[in-house]
């Protein structure tokens, strides 16, 4: 008989634990996992040098600062999930204090005392307990933080990056591409194609429309007839709006209109794409969240490209479930933000073909980490690529100063936890799921 060797044993998950980092502000992008935790003056503050139109842009008194109606109200979210033999993964998110209360004081139970190989039944077990409250916003960043944790802790202990735990890189380097409100910074630093923010909506009247317009026109005559231009709508639009305004804008170049209407309109983005078909691609995903809404867009044609954010939708465990859907479908996935979690995940499937960057330098015109200053070591595009560094887990480090953890449990409670779930019993008769 041929002998062998064992497989290599791996710790448990000793403990879970969750921080609010309010502005780590130790880069000139001082936001940490919150992209719009920054100054009035920043550019993606909608203030300066042009408005944002947004979901609150109708309300007069909420029109102006996008965080003048709480879009920075949360802050970030850390999670670290520590195992038996030390090895710490970290996930992050932008459910601030909030989010941390449900990780410990909820989500904590179905992950310490676990095989951290076991990501599937950790998501599964976080997402089934949180259907009564959650399915969609702050629960599901709260285990999306927990699931990267997860992931970047896998990594560690397999001593691999994550893309290689997903089946390895389908591209020998990402193309990356920039939002910003200087496109032309965007091309001089060899990004394949830029978006930009559309200043105003319906509520503007026929004067908005006529100057959307000349905006765009403006920035494609500062890239020039040939290079990329997309426009992002954050919500701010309506069917009719949108139609009209990628009508108008087709002529000059449009790339993509991104995200023009509210996240569950999925008639209105079906009807809307099916008006531009041919003229200009939609887009849209970046607040939908798990395989469920994502299935929905797929299924009413509503989207040709979709744009999930990885540390919002689910996590990685989630996000590769979507990914898959698209690609049975030929669709493109092309992640919002994110960083080197949607990095990872965008090497290692085809059908992620590009990755986005959001230029968060104050006046758009220097790359900057989007993390700001959470980690010390992010990585950054440079001439229109990322490349990411030979490291374990998500390859980042994570910067503690500045960290607080608002809902701390004992080192007995953890335990507790954990011990329960390492006594758990297997099954003792044979069942058949159907």
């Amino acid at each position: 008989m041929p002998s062998h060797a064992p497989c290599k044993s791996f710790p448990r998950i000793k403990a879970c634990r969750a921080y609010a980092a309010k502005n780590v502000a130790t880069s000139d992008a001082g936001q940490g996992a919150d992209c719009h935790d920054v100054a009035l003056s920043h550019w993606i503050n909608g203030v300066h040098p042009m408005p944002i139109a947004n979901p609150m842009s109708c309300w007069p008194q909420y029109s102006g600062a996008r965080t003048s109606w709480g879009i920075n109200a949360l802050g970030s979210c850390v999670c670290e999930v520590e195992a038996e033999d030390g090895t710490v993964g970290v996930g992050v998110t932008t459910a601030g204090e909030p989010g941390c209360y449900i990780i410990e004081k909820h989500l904590s139970r179905f992950v310490e005392g676990e095989d951290p190989r076991d990501v599937e039944r950790m998501y599964d077990c976080m997402w089934r307990s949180t259907i009564n409250y959650g399915r969609k916003g702050l629960p599901l960043q709260a285990i999306s933080a927990v699931d990267l944790a997860l992931w970047d802790l896998l990594g560690k202990l397999r001593g691999e990056p994550v893309y290689a735990l997903l089946g390895g890189k389908t591209k020998e380097r990402l193309p990356v591409y920039m939002t910003t409100a200087r496109p032309e910074v965007a091309k001089e630093l060899g990004f394949v194609w830029a978006k930009i923010p559309c200043p105003y909506g319906p509520h503007d009247g026929d004067e908005g429309f006529r100057k959307n317009v000349e905006f765009f026109k403006s920035k494609r005559e500062l890239v020039g007839p040939e290079y990329p231009l997309a426009l992002d709508c954050y919500m701010a639009l309506s069917v009719p709006y949108a139609i009209k305004l990628g009508r108008a804008l087709a002529p000059y170049g449009l790339k993509w209109l991104e995200e023009f209407l509210p996240p569950d309109d999925y008639e209105g983005y079906a009807e809307v794409r099916r008006e531009l078909r041919g003229v200009v691609l939609t887009t849209t995903g970046e607040h939908e969240y798990t395989r469920y809404g994502f299935r929905k867009l797929i299924a009413e044609r509503a989207a040709d490209v979709l744009q999930p954010d990885i540390t919002w939708m689910g996590g990685l465990t989630e996000a590769r479930r979507v990914v898959a859907m698209a690609a049975a479908y030929d669709l493109p996935v092309i992640p919002h933000g994110s960083s080197v979690y949607s990095y990872h995940l965008q090497y290692a499937f085809h059908n992620c073909p590009v990755a986005e960057f959001i230029n968060l330098s104050p006046e758009a015109d220097k790359v900057v980490p989007y993390f700001g200053g959470l980690f010390l070591d992010e990585p950054l595009p440079k001439d229109g690529f990322i490349d990411l560094p030979d490291r374990p887990g998500f390859g980042v480090t994570l910067n503690r100063s500045g960290l607080c953890r608002p809902y701390p449990r004992s080192d007995q409670s953890s335990l507790e936890q954990a011990n329960a779930n390492k006594a758990r019993a297997a099954p003792t008769v044979a069942r058949a799921r159907l």
